[in-house]
């Protein structure tokens, strides 16, 4: 039985579309984060936009895993292409970058819906650095539409596992709101972030409020802990400050 692929949707786009230059310049991002010491986190939120913008703020939570021993990787983003009920899986046994592919597995009792990330980018954009990190992992990718924060929360916990998954919630913060304007809400944002404060978010101030949201609402109950690892913004990399997008990345610790 031949394997059904998810092709990449934004390669040339978002990233590059060479696997040489993109893996140089994944690992050139990663380079670029100060070294720290500690425990792998459980979960971390990254950033989703082109790597040119985001990408130095997505390394800067890639950077604090400990690969050894993840070998599952459970990966939410907001759907961006599609109106979407509930949380969506895919039907692909892999998706393809130009690293190559990863196998795929949808968890049991999941909605298959392809159409939520053929061309959805806030998955796709994770990849390079997952393959980079790890490089042999199995992935569990969930686009997230309408949902509650208890049920995201509760597919969270059937998938928690134990240190062999890693949980990544992908969503930038603020969109398109002048430099100072969007400081203060990226602030805010972060503060509920840590706080680990649902009521903080909403969909103005990270596009992925809902999976954040549910991963909050589980790590509250499960006594975690969590912290800021850099916030910026597309006028601190790569953009004008007239309109910005704001960029956060967040590691959480049981």
């Amino acid at each position: 039985m031949s394997e059904k692929v998810r092709e990449s949707a934004v390669a040339g786009m978002f990233y590059p579309a060479d696997p040489a230059e993109l893996r140089g310049m994944v690992e050139g991002l990663l380079a670029d984060v100060p070294v720290k010491d500690g425990v792998s986190p459980k979960a971390i939120i990254a950033p989703h936009a082109g790597y040119i913008y985001s990408g130095s703020i997505a390394a800067s939570a890639y950077a604090c895993l400990r690969p050894v021993g993840i070998r599952r990787v459970v990966l939410l983003g907001p759907a961006h292409r599609v109106l979407l009920n509930g949380v969506a899986a895919s039907s692909a046994s892999v998706w393809r970058t130009p690293l190559g592919h990863v196998p795929v597995e949808a968890p049991d009792g999941s909605s298959i819906v392809d159409a939520a990330h053929a061309e959805e980018h806030s998955l796709e954009v994770q990849l390079p650095f997952l393959q980079v990190v790890l490089s042999d992992f199995t992935l569990i990718p969930l686009v997230v539409g309408q949902a509650s924060k208890e049920e995201i929360a509760g597919i969270l916990a059937s998938l928690w596992g134990g240190n062999e998954t890693l949980i990544v919630i992908s969503s930038d913060l603020s969109h398109y709101e002048d430099y100072e304007t969007a400081n203060r809400m990226d602030s805010a944002a972060s503060q509920a972030i840590l706080d680990l404060d649902p009521t903080g978010l909403e969909s103005r101030n990270a596009c992925g409020c809902i999976p954040i949201c549910g991963l909050l609402h589980l790590a509250k109950q499960k006594g975690m802990r969590a912290e800021l690892i850099d916030l910026r913004n597309s006028g601190d990399t790569a953009g004008s400050r007239d309109q910005v997008v704001g960029y956060g990345a967040y590691a959480f610790y049981e």
